[in-house]
């Protein structure tokens, strides 16, 4: 920290740092601060930067945490912090880099230091450690302030109100970054917060009033994905015209005990990876999915949580709803844009799935997009490249897929899709398929790879759910999505029957032995059994609503009839295997009418004509095939833990020791 280079690892023994963590208290109006705070450096953009920091600097924030109750000096640190944040609007109009870099010092180290004192103490020790003073024997000090409060109030004030520039960028950055440690309390707790001084502080009280603005700026920051600066773009520039008396002093302090602390040093060339992201984007959205998720209090609904279901889009004209306080608007078609452009990252799809699920007025706009496709190829790539996710940005994929296959003039539109030459489908080349042929594909692949990886029911189940909603409106089906259909009725059939035969192994063998239990193969065999019928449903729907329409599906079916004899008779089936044999029976027969050696074409010609003719009456209605996600009774027991994996392992910005974990139980990595 300072004007020449130097390595971390002297950072314990700056001057500066030792003085404030030491036993002398410092007045908040000392020229001490003007002279610490006047530091340069590179600010930290991944976890491996900032572990070297922690690690250099963990003897000097030991060391304020033991003397900090005898100095104040913590809070004297926050209040030099406040003096000069309320200037900063002025100073980026103004473009005064020299004030707004010394802020953001302040910040930082505030940061710093919070990381260290949450990891190390209870909220009601920090609470303390903030409202220690130096006071004379003797006197009679006013109560503290609540300088919590204060400074998480000024935090959001910060993010809400001052313009987002070149030299503002990063101290904006550092205020996400500083509430999210303050929120951080959650990792070092293994069961969900659900009583927390700092969220009664953020949900409640002088913070209340800014909660549509701060969600409202997030997501413009998340939309915007504005990339950092240029390295030294927010730094004071000795260059800075009409620096004046300011720059001299700046610059002699500089010259002094401290030197530039550099992570990779000033004007290092950028990784690829930070060329391709926003760290403000990231951290934002990080922000608004910890806050969307913190726990309601008792007398209190999460203020968070009732932005992001009410908000509407800038075209809609109507009034305000009194029963929605935080409501506010936003560009739809920005947000949409964005949504589209970030599914890549657990955090977006994160976000889409609380946006669809939570507020009806995105879930309709985005229903009515003829562009649907721009949204749901990323969420197919997700389910497509299974192997390399972790489970729960699957789920999240998945439920997505689930909320929007809900509504009839989805499961219509995505037929009239025709997309082109799908380059990451590796299986087969597609080069002209509808993106409902393509969503049924990728669905029956991740059934099939959980069939045989990770056998999840609930993963199963959700699968078939988005199948059964869309099967009623099947269009006009890929040849290759109507094989896939059949093919995974096939491997379901092995399945069953494989079951069946260990069922009946076991039961003669336990016969003739005493041992040990036997597996339960019925249970086993229930589940395959449900999955099977969930199967045989989706086909019937498919032929009694769109027969039609789908000549590929019938000569499917027909290749493999073989496979439904075993059915037939199943108890289990009896009924839904009505349609289905019938529509085989009738279109067998109108194959052996016309003879032998028949060409696809030709096959497909008299099924087409078949369907014309088959009357509809004979085949039985059965209830229409219709799933909703209903999410679980208490979410937050996964959504918590979820939300602050995302954070922990975030490329941007955090690190935290992995040993003071106590939450992170989530492979989000």
């Amino acid at each position: 920290m300072g004007a020449n280079s130097s390595s971390i690892s002297e950072l314990p023994d700056n001057e500066y740092l030792k003085k404030l963590s030491g036993a002398e208290p410092i007045s908040e109006n000392d020229p001490f601060w003007n002279q610490l705070l006047s530091f340069s450096f590179t600010a930290p953009t991944n976890s491996a930067d900032l572990k070297l920091l922690e690690e250099a600097t963990i003897s000097v924030c030991k060391s304020l945490v033991e003397k900090n109750p005898r100095t104040g000096n913590l809070g004297s640190l926050i209040k030099v912090f406040l003096s000069r944040t309320k200037e900063l609007k002025i100073s980026a109009e103004c473009q005064n880099h020299l004030f707004i870099w010394q802020a953001h010092n302040a910040l930082f180290i505030i940061c710093c230091l919070l990381k260290v004192f949450i990891s190390r103490m209870s909220e009601e020790e920090l609470q303390l450690h903030f409202t220690y003073e130096d006071k004379t024997p003797g006197s009679y000090g006013t109560e503290c302030e609540d300088l919590i409060e204060e400074l998480l109030c000024c935090l959001i004030q910060l993010i809400v109100e001052i313009p987002l520039l070149d030299i503002t960028y990063s101290i904006s950055l550092e205020a996400v970054t500083t509430l999210i440690v303050f929120l951080s309390y959650q990792l070092f707790h293994k069961e969900i917060l659900r009583e927390s001084l700092i969220h009664k502080y953020l949900m409640r009280g002088r913070c209340l009033p800014y909660t549509s603005r701060l969600v409202k700026t997030l997501l413009y920051n998340f939309i915007r994905q504005e990339r950092s600066p240029p390295p030294g773009t927010h730094v004071f520039q000795q260059q800075t015209d009409g620096g004046g008396l300011l720059y001299g002093i700046a610059s002699g302090v500089a010259t002094g005990l401290w030197t530039v602390f550099t992570l990779g040093g000033v004007g290092s060339k950028a990784t690829a990876q930070l060329e391709q992201c926003s760290p403000l984007a990231n951290q934002s959205l990080l922000l608004l999915l910890v806050l969307a998720n913190l726990t309601d209090a008792p007398d209190t609904p999460n203020p968070y949580r009732q932005a992001i279901m009410s908000f509407k889009n800038t075209q809609d004209s109507s009034a305000f709803s009194s029963s929605h306080p935080h409501v506010f608007q936003i560009n739809f078609n920005s947000l949409y844009t964005a949504l589209c452009e970030q599914q890549k990252s657990d955090q977006a799809t994160l976000l889409l799935y609380m946006l669809l699920h939570q507020n009806g007025n995105v879930r309709t706009y985005v229903l009515a997009r003829t562009d649907i496709e721009n949204l749901v190829l990323p969420i197919l790539e997700i389910l497509y490249h299974v192997e390399e996710r972790n489970s729960h940005h699957v789920y999240m994929a998945l439920i997505i897929l689930l909320i929007l296959t809900e509504d009839d003039g989805f499961n219509r539109s995505i037929h009239e899709v025709i997309l082109k030459n799908i380059t990451w489908y590796a299986e087969r080349v597609l080069t002209e398929i509808s993106l409902g042929s393509l969503l049924i594909l990728v669905v029956i692949r991740t059934i099939q790879y959980n069939m045989t990886r990770t056998r999840d029911k609930y993963l199963h189940t959700n699968c078939l759910a988005a199948l059964a909603n869309m099967s009623a409106q099947f269009r006009s089906l890929h040849q290759y999505a109507a094989q896939r259909i059949i093919s995974l009725f096939s491997l379901l059939s092995k399945k069953h029957n494989k079951v069946l035969e260990q069922a009946t192994q076991s039961l003669r063998g336990s016969l003739d032995s005493s041992e040990s239990p036997l597996p339960d193969y019925a249970q086993d065999l229930n589940v395959i059994e449900e999955v099977i019928r969930m199967m045989l449903e989706i086909i019937n729907s498919c032929l009694t609503n769109s027969l039609h329409h789908n000549p590929n599906l019938v000569y499917a079916l027909l290749y493999k009839r073989d496979l439904f004899e075993q059915f037939r008779t199943h108890p289990s089936f009896q009924d839904i295997m009505q349609n289905i044999d019938l529509v085989i029976s009738f279109f067998s027969s109108r194959l052996e009418h016309a003879g032998a050696d028949l060409s696809v074409e030709r096959v497909l010609e008299i099924i087409k004509q078949g369907a014309v003719a088959l009357p509809k009456d004979r085949l039985r209605k059965f209830p229409e095939l219709k799933f909703k996600y209903v999410e679980e009774e208490q979410p937050e027991e996964f959504f918590i833990p979820y939300v602050w994996s995302l954070v922990y392992n975030a490329a941007v910005a955090l690190y935290w020791n992995p040993r003071d974990i106590q939450l992170f139980t989530m492979d989000s990595g």
